[in-house]
């Protein structure tokens, strides 16, 4: 377990243990406590918010594993499990924010966290409230980011579909479909608590300072941005995945035109080479020599085959060739 306390206001981050960030949490006047589990967390029958000074049973949640997104406010002090987008992946942290302390509990490295205190000697956020809506604020950054990656990613398979279609690019738009959908489900339990909560502080603390107040609408109003920003991007998916099923049935219909083009030179041929193969009176008796058969046998195959490709080249190329060339007319003489 590892365990950073950042002294504010100076913003000097020290690696301790949990006995000396106990310490800091009771005799500090504000101070900011990071602990990253790792990957496995200690197993111990004692909750980590005791051990951390936490007294209060309402945050015995605080670090335990597979917790699902949630965001308390008792007694003063704010707590909840955020999702945050790191990498390919969604990972919840634990936030507390207490009248004097800031803390944030995670298995593993987490590059919010690094940046999050890296910045805190520039920031120089005043009060724990601040400093938990400027982590928050960062939280949704992370979606933002992704969000425009994954965006810029279907507008560019979109781009080379049309120039030259693979059948890579299906698999990696059913990936980022995935990817959108990932974010959305990740990100909607978090909009819908986080709504409820700001509201209801609005709502139950009539004393709210206008600069708190601020802090609350504009979380708000960057929390729907995202859900905006979520939905355009899996329209953008979907839109691309019937880009390229639209490309697939434009080739099949070419291919579809092309064998009709044979059936119907073909389907003649076969039906007078299929007549005059039949033994009957007529046939016997009249096609007796040579200029008989080219007259009849030969001559009505090369008139039929010359009528059929008049007829489709007349229906598919010429006719919309003609067409094209009027809709063209019609658009240059209008002003």
């Amino acid at each position: 377990m590892i365990v950073s306390v950042v002294s504010m206001p100076e913003g000097v981050v020290a690696r301790t243990g949990l006995t000396q960030a106990r310490e800091h949490l009771a005799s500090s006047r504000f101070v900011i406590v990071d602990v990253d589990q790792e990957e496995e967390p200690p197993l111990d029958d004692e909750p980590l918010s005791r051990r951390l000074g936490l007294d209060d049973a309402a945050w015995k949640w605080l670090g335990r594993p597979d917790e699902h997104v949630r965001v308390e406010y008792h007694a003063g002090t704010a707590a909840g499990v955020v999702p945050v987008v790191c990498g390919n992946q969604v990972i919840h942290i634990h936030v507390l924010a207490g009248d004097r302390h800031f803390i944030t509990i995670h298995q593993g490295p987490v590059e919010l966290i690094d940046t999050f205190i890296g910045q805190l000697p520039q920031d120089r956020p005043p009060d724990a409230v601040t400093t938990l809506f400027l982590f928050l604020q960062g939280v949704l950054e992370t979606y933002r980011r992704a969000i425009t990656q994954a965006h810029l990613e279907v507008e560019d398979l979109e781009e080379a579909m049309f120039e030259q279609r693979q059948p890579e690019q299906v698999r990696r738009l059913a990936q980022l479909r995935q990817r959108a959908a990932h974010l959305h489900r990740a990100f909607l339990p978090y909009a819908a608590v986080a709504q409820e909560i700001l509201v209801r502080r609005r709502m139950a603390d009539h004393d709210l300072s206008a600069e708190r107040q601020a802090m609350n609408r504009l979380h708000e109003h960057t929390v729907q941005l995202v859900l905006v920003e979520i939905e355009a991007l899996r329209d953008a998916a979907r839109r691309a995945a019937s880009s390229y099923a639209s490309l697939i049935a434009d080739q099949q219909n070419v291919v579809i035109n092309r064998l009709t083009i044979v059936s119907m030179i073909f389907l003649p041929l076969s039906f007078l080479t299929g007549f005059f193969g039949m033994n009957f009176a007529f046939l016997t008796n009249r096609l007796t020599s040579e200029d008989s058969f080219l007259e009849f046998g030969v001559g009505l195959q090369v008139g039929a085959v010359i009528v059929a490709l008049y007829y489709v080249l007349y229906r598919t190329h010429w006719r919309q060739l003609r067409d094209s060339r009027a809709r063209d007319a019609a658009g240059d003489d209008q002003p």
